[in-house]
C-alpha cells in the first residue's frame, strides 16, 4: 500500500517469507508489473521496503500495538478496508496507514544502493 500511494509504482504485490524459529524475515519478493514510475525499477522498490519497514515479528507486534486489548472493534466489519482511527489512546486499524515513501521517488538505483548500503537493514533482514 504505501510503495503505490508514494508514487513509487502503480500496483504491487509484496511477498514475505519466514521460518518458525527465524527472527528476521527469509525472502522478500516484489512485483509491479511493470507500472514502476521515473527510473526505479522493482528491485529498487525492494531496496526502499528494507530501508524502510522493520519486518521482524517482534518489531510488527510492537508497531501495531498487538499487545493492546483492543480487537473486539477490530473482529467486526472486516479487518481490512478500514480507516485508522484513535480512540481512548488506542490506535485501531494501524495497519491501514501508508508510510509516506515519496523521497525515494526522486532518486535513481545508484543512490537507491547507497541509502540501502548506509542503512541497517541487515539487522531487519536476512540477506
Amino acid at each position: 500500500k504505501s510503495v503505490v500511494k508514494s508514487g513509487l509504482c502503480k500496483r504491487a504485490l509484496v511477498q514475505l517469507s519466514y521460518a518458525i524459529g527465524v527472527a528476521k524475515p527469509l525472502s522478500l519478493f516484489v512485483e509491479t508489473y511493470g507500472t514502476e514510475q521515473g527510473s526505479l525499477t522493482a528491485e529498487d522498490i525492494t531496496s526502499v521496503i528494507k530501508i524502510a519497514f522493520d519486518c521482524r515479528p517482534g518489531a510488527i507486534a510492537k508497531s501495531l500495538a498487538l499487545r493492546e486489548p483492543k480487537y473486539q472493534e477490530t473482529a467486526a466489519y472486516c479487518h481490512f478496508g478500514r480507516e485508522p482511527v484513535t480512540k481512548d489512546g488506542k490506535k485501531f486499524f494501524e495497519w491501514e496507514s501508508a508510510k509516506d515513501l515519496s523521497k525515494y521517488k526522486s532518486m535513481n538505483s545508484a543512490q537507491l544502493a547507497e541509502e540501502l548500503k548506509s542503512s541497517n537493514y541487515l539487522t531487519r533482514w536476512v540477506d
